[in-house]
């Protein structure tokens, strides 16, 4: 979720670093100098519409035609996410072992298909005793603050990811994929055009200071009306099922949004990487999705049945 634009009520907020949300999900944080292109969002808008158009239609594509390739992009933009946040925090001092995450994260994706929860349960499980094994190279300095990072991320990034590649599992998973990233994309659309408009009471104003609950409004009535529709129209469910399901993604996502505003924070950055013109890195888009997975994953299976 992108954070809203300038709230007009938000108190003042002092923070000795650049902030970390200036072109992060939901929005824009308040930065110390005007966004340079003048854009109300303090980012690039015309290139963050031009790359999230083109994702949106290629991933589209793929569930359509070729779903079970959905696996594999999961996998990709896996790797390339928990590298964008091992590189951040081998920069702030954690001696985090990058190769046991990026060969354990593929392992959680690509098991998590045809075992599906023993599959992933079995993966993380192997990943983290590998993590603890490989950080006796370093000594004794700082184990426990690496390993607690290190188990943050094989939780955070493909630990939640492999949720997102269960979603194409069952004969209908194409459907259930699209009804994932339709609720969190109306969710993020209408949070970003409420918090525009309306925007004026910060939710948390020293972690995000521009995210309104006016935008928040925006996302729950934009999620829950999307979610309704895609249930209904692609998995043949009951509307107050897709309500649910949006309403549930829209606070999921906020929060991923927030948890990766708190850690920008905390390393002192912008934004995880550079990848993507107009929105920072991977990570950086993936931030609401990675915990929605998960939420999408549990309801709709609950919700109907493969």
């Amino acid at each position: 979720m992108r954070d809203e634009p300038s709230i007009a009520a938000a108190p003042s907020v002092t923070i000795p670093v650049a902030d970390p949300d200036t072109a992060s999900s939901d929005g824009a944080g308040a930065s110390a100098e005007p966004p340079k292109n003048g854009s109300r969002a303090g980012r690039n808008l015309p290139a963050a519409i031009a790359v999230g158009a083109v994702l949106g239609f290629g991933v589209i594509a793929i569930l359509v035609f070729v779903p079970y390739v959905w696996i594999g992009v999961v996998a990709v933009a896996m790797a390339v996410a928990t590298h964008e946040v091992v590189r951040r925090l081998r920069a702030a001092g954690y001696a985090i072992p990058v190769v046991p995450l990026l060969v354990g994260g593929q392992a959680m994706v690509w098991l998590s298909w045809p075992f599906e929860r023993v599959g992933l349960l079995a993966a993380f499980v192997v990943t983290i005793l590998a993590c603890l094994v490989w950080r006796f190279r370093e000594g004794v300095d700082g184990y426990v603050r690496d390993m607690t990072a290190s188990v943050f991320v094989a939780s955070y990034v493909p630990l939640f990811a492999s949720f997102a590649a269960m979603l194409v599992v069952p004969d209908d998973g194409a459907y259930r994929a699209l009804c994932f990233l339709i609720g969190v994309v109306c969710s993020d659309t209408g949070g970003y055009a409420a918090g525009v408009l309306f925007g004026k009471h910060p939710m948390a104003p020293s972690i995000s200071p521009k995210k309104s609950w006016e935008g928040f409004a925006g996302s729950m009535v934009t999620g829950a009306v999307g979610s309704a529709l895609s249930v209904t129209l692609l998995l043949h469910g009951q509307w107050w099922q897709g309500v649910l399901l949006g309403a549930a993604l829209v606070i999921t996502s906020t929060v991923g949004d927030l948890v990766e505003s708190l850690i920008k924070r905390d390393l002192g950055i912008k934004d995880m990487g550079n990848l993507l013109p107009g929105h920072g890195g991977l990570m950086d888009r993936m931030d609401s999705l990675l915990p929605s997975a998960v939420v999408a994953w549990l309801l709709l299976r609950m919700f109907v049945p493969a």
